[in-house]
């Protein structure tokens, strides 16, 4: 006779272990990613909150441009550690069964949103640093536009949050059209999320976007490097032009080519910063990008899916690197933390405030200015506008 088995089950140690609680990937996937995602968890979320704590404690950051879309920036960090990367865990970590479809519907949902709203956001900061390195005087972006393209840039990223579920309600619809068995959400089964390439047509917003922002990144920060070196060459010669003329050529001299020599190191670290800040977002989103493209061509397979969660939880390494590209290499925010630190200290410091006390003093708390801090401090403003910009 034939038996239909309705429910397949594993011979294990002598035990019968229903399929549903298969696990979908091996323990060794899912220890080291989970342990790679916890430790981005920790260190994204903690240092994009000391970001934002110290723009919220200090009002005077927030008082420009690039400082508005700074601010953005993380604030879409801290979205994406406390739903998105959890989510993925979920996802990882959970046995196949009834509910994990809509997680799994949920999840690309997520990722689709973090992975938009990311990477307008860089688009929007690089925007935003060109046009302040190139045009410091008549600037496009105000405050009222800043403001506006920032409002559009949430209104796309929770847009096209619900593709995904309006992709798979209609790739599942029709099957369910056939059988006679429509509901209001049709979800296909856990498998499907791994086999169908009807619910990963999404992933065609993605492509497009990722590589319009690396050729935005690109254009701008060649640009800036540009304007710089343009500022530079100019300056040299209008000094050059005043040593011919002046009675105190020599000290006219010396000031021209430590002021040279100063804008040269600014515009190295220009130089340097540019191509970090490019390299990190290739290397954290190219991957997965590259993923992408693959499971659009030639289908999702086990091995593309698995390969999918490496490749994003490498991008989601960018809510670790953006607090030290984008935050901590303004001055202020630098001078701001120290403010914070130093008052810590001290406070630890003190063993009796009280008239009379004994004070321990520590030099490393003390605020002393070096010739060199001095130096930068009393360098023109074009130039301070050149490099915080980066």
């Amino acid at each position: 006779s034939v038996f239909t088995v309705e429910v397949r089950t594993k011979i294990t140690n002598d035990r019968i272990t229903p399929a549903s609680w298969f696990m979908p990937y091996s323990l060794g996937f899912q220890v080291s990613l989970t342990a790679f995602l916890m430790l981005e968890l920790v260190l994204g979320f903690s240092s994009n909150l000391t970001v934002l704590v110290l723009y919220c404690s200090q009002s005077n950051l927030v008082d420009s441009v690039s400082n508005m879309v700074t601010v953005n920036l993380h604030v879409l960090d801290v979205v994406v550690c406390v739903l998105c990367v959890p989510l993925t865990l979920v996802v990882v970590l959970l046995p196949p069964g009834p509910n994990l479809a809509l997680l799994c519907c949920f999840h690309e949902a997520c990722v689709t949103f973090a992975s938009i709203a990311t990477a307008i956001n860089i688009l929007v900061i690089s925007l935003d640093r060109y046009d302040i390195s190139v045009r410091p005087a008549n600037r496009l972006l105000t405050t009222r536009r800043a403001a506006l393209l920032l409002t559009a840039v949430w209104v796309t990223s929770v847009a096209v949050f619900f593709i995904p579920f309006l992709e798979t309600q209609w790739s599942s619809g029709e099957g369910a059209e056939d059988t006679g068995q429509v509901t209001p959400l049709s979800l296909p089964s856990y498998d499907g999320y791994r086999t169908s390439l009807g619910i990963y047509y999404h992933l065609i917003l993605q492509v497009p976007i990722f590589f319009t922002t690396v050729a935005v990144m690109l254009f701008t920060y060649s640009r800036i490097l540009r304007a710089l070196n343009i500022r530079i060459g100019s300056h040299m010669k209008k000094n050059q032009l005043g040593v011919q003329a002046s009675v105190s050529a020599i000290i006219a001299l010396r000031r021209a080519v430590r002021r040279h020599r100063d804008r040269r190191e600014r515009q190295r670290r220009v130089f340097r910063m540019s191509l970090i800040i490019i390299t990190t977002f290739l290397g954290c989103w190219a991957p997965l990008s590259v993923t992408n493209v693959l499971i659009l061509g030639i289908g999702p397979t086990d091995a593309l899916v698995s390969l999918r969660f490496w490749f994003l939880a490498l991008a989601y390494g960018t809510t670790v690197s953006h607090p030290l590209l984008y935050a901590f290499t303004r001055q202020k925010l630098r001078r701001a933390l120290r403010a914070k630190v130093k008052k810590r200290v001290v406070s630890l410091l003190q063993v009796d405030p009280s008239p009379g006390g004994t004070v321990i003093h520590n030099s490393w708390v003390e605020n002393r200015k070096t010739s060199r801090q001095v130096r930068l401090e009393a360098s023109e403003g074009t130039d301070r506008c050149l490099a915080e910009a980066l």
